[in-house]
């Protein structure tokens, strides 16, 4: 691989540790995860900390539950003293 470069190398985008997890890996973790994680446990520690009013808890808890907001950009710029006309004359 290149000086200073990252990442897998070239033409090689599945080399091991790079990138996403293949489904079947991913559908192992979980799997395991199941097995020592209790679902109602960890909704019944949600509520607490959402009761607590722990705003992680209830981001978290509202981005689920409701979707995240569209991230918007703003588009508004002040040009004072520009004038398209002047931006587009040319030389003759």
């Amino acid at each position: 691989m290149a000086e200073g470069k990252r990442g897998a190398p070239k033409g090689n985008s599945n080399a091991k540790g790079h990138g996403r997890p293949s489904r079947s890996d991913e559908q192992q973790l979980i799997e395991r995860l199941d097995k020592v994680i209790n679902q109602d446990e960890v909704i019944g520690i949600l509520y607490k900390l959402i009761a607590k009013g722990d705003m992680r808890a209830i981001q978290l808890y509202m981005n689920y539950r409701h979707g995240k907001p569209k991230e918007t950009v703003s588009a508004s710029h002040s040009f004072e003293g520009f004038n398209i006309k002047d931006a587009l004359k040319f030389k003759r």
